[in-house]
């Protein structure tokens, strides 16, 4: 019996940009031309000034930890624990949830405010997903 997938992102029109981004090796943001705020997750609005004057950029993908979790339960079909669910705040200043490679999943190896950079995996051919992975120098 095939092990059960893990659950997929359903794009919509207003967060397509950031999943084609995604797959083109580029994390994409948002940004509002009235008020300058940066923010994630996409709308079509600005969540501070609530203006629809909003442009998307390709952000730098750096950032540091903010906050984990370890899960070490088998909850979540097409995770192996333990594996690290993270809080990564981008130097462009929004906080995403998103998964952390290339580094032991232990409260040794995660350390908060460590500097991260973003990494992406490929799924499959319609799906890539910006994890997250310690900085190289």
């Amino acid at each position: 019996m095939a092990e059960p997938a893990r659950a997929r992102p359903k794009p919509t029109p207003e967060t397509q940009h950031y999943w084609d981004g995604a797959k083109q090796g580029e994390l994409r943001l948002q940004r509002c031309d009235d008020c300058s705020h940066v923010y994630f997750p996409p709308r079509p609005f600005c969540s501070k000034c609530a203006s629809r004057n909003v442009s998307v950029f390709k952000a730098s993908g750096k950032g540091f930890l903010y906050s984990y979790v370890i899960n070490h339960r088998p909850a979540a079909p097409g995770f192996t624990p333990p594996y690290a669910i993270a809080v990564v705040e981008l130097d462009e200043g929004p906080r995403l949830m998103s998964n952390i490679i290339d580094c032991p999943q232990t409260p040794d190896a995660l350390e908060l405010d460590m500097k991260l950079e973003v990494a992406f995996q490929t799924v499959d051919d319609t799906l890539t997903l910006p994890v997250f992975r310690p900085a190289k120098g």
